[in-house]
């Protein structure tokens, strides 16, 4: 008797724990774990209005040096070893994260990107991951990576209002969300050819001397005589979609934007978005093609900065620089509106799911 009522007992207090566990549960603390191409990125936020994008980040960390993407491309799967990595790394920072921030298991979301859909054995991954965490990884569809992007770049006070730009290095994208009738929101999307390193690529390919490809006096006269090219695929862009022109907001993204508001700004900030203008744009791109060293010299005193150059030669951030000033001076009615950068960029999607969940929030585009 006196054991069952001591099994009894313990069950009790199990339950009793477990109960009084998620009632401590931070409802406002949210988790994510994204796989990328070359990185896994664990970020905990802590949200006060999603609607105003009104959040802090808690915890973030990036572990990088991975070859995920490469073993994909070289192999079409992921190596053992990708799969050991891969979900070692989760299993113990979710193992962490859990403890210390108390997360409720709704709150807390494993992404991989969209690299990982042409593996062959990406369900070894995803059983694997599922086995050591009870938790389910989502692979990101290709198709849906834009909306996201959108959805949790933009704040969506701001969706009626603005346009998100993402230059990356194949190509530039981005959308807008048109309200219709009915309560109903359109998703529209935005797509440039040219990235960063395809608009570099472009200009060295007019050179005829291969030689002198790599010659920066070169380089430049070749990527001015371009930037006509560029001009026409941008107006192209902007004239078929006239909406957008109307937007009051302009919200921009990726890594050439991340460079040129480190390398100009050179400070730190806690803003999730950072507002700069034409002005600030045209300063920057005359530092770069005239007076380059300035940036030299600053990377080897800021890491940020020495980032950037550790990722960027200063062709690749003439180009980035490029697609960047083309497009905002092809926004007509400049004067009246705002431009900024998203700095959180790299935690969209979180930010994307998080707005999936919330009742204030119309996300049906």
């Amino acid at each position: 008797m006196f054991k069952k009522n001591k099994f009894q007992i313990l069950i009790f207090t199990l339950l009793n724990l477990f109960f009084s566990i998620n009632s401590f549960s931070q409802k406002n603390v949210y988790a994510g774990i994204e796989i990328g191409r070359r990185t896994i990125k664990v970020t905990v936020v802590e949200v006060n209005n999603i609607k105003k994008a009104d959040y802090k980040i808690v915890y973030y960390v990036s572990e990088e040096g991975l070859s995920f993407a490469k073993n994909i491309t070289a192999y079409g799967e992921l190596t053992q070893e990708d799969i050991n990595k891969a979900s070692s790394i989760i299993f113990n920072h979710l193992s962490e994260i859990r403890v210390k921030y108390n997360i409720l298991e709704e709150n807390i979301f494993l992404v991989a990107s969209s690299v990982f859909t042409s593996a062959r054995n990406l369900d070894v991954l995803k059983k694997r991951i599922t086995s050591l965490t009870n938790k389910s990884l989502d692979v990101i569809n290709i198709n849906e990576e834009t909306r996201i992007l959108v959805k949790g770049s933009i704040p969506p006070v701001d969706y009626p209002n603005a346009i998100l730009l993402d230059i990356g290095a194949a190509n530039t994208k981005g959308g807008y969300i048109d309200e219709l009738s009915g309560n109903k929101l359109e998703f529209m999307p935005l797509e440039l050819d040219f990235g960063t390193m395809t608009l570099t690529d472009a200009v060295k390919r007019t050179v005829v001397n291969q030689k002198e490809a790599s010659n920066m006096l070169v380089y430049q006269e070749k990527s001015f005589d371009y930037n006509t090219v560029l001009r026409k695929k941008v107006k192209e862009m902007l004239d078929s979609n006239p909406l957008l022109l109307k937007k009051e907001k302009i919200y921009l993204s990726g890594g050439a934007v991340w460079a040129f508001t480190t390398l100009y700004f050179n400070e730190n900030t806690k803003n999730h978005y950072v507002p700069f203008s034409l002005e600030d744009i045209m300063n920057y791109d005359a530092v770069l093609k005239n007076n380059f060293s300035k940036y030299s010299n600053l990377s080897k005193t800021d890491k940020e900065a020495a980032r950037v150059l550790n990722i960027y030669d200063q062709k690749y951030l003439i180009s980035a620089n490029n697609i960047l000033l083309t497009f905002v001076e092809g926004i007509p009615n400049l004067e009246k509106k705002k431009i900024y950068f998203v700095k959180e960029g790299p935690i969209a999607w979180l930010i994307s799911y998080i707005i999936d969940r919330s009742k204030k929030i119309n996300t049906n585009f």
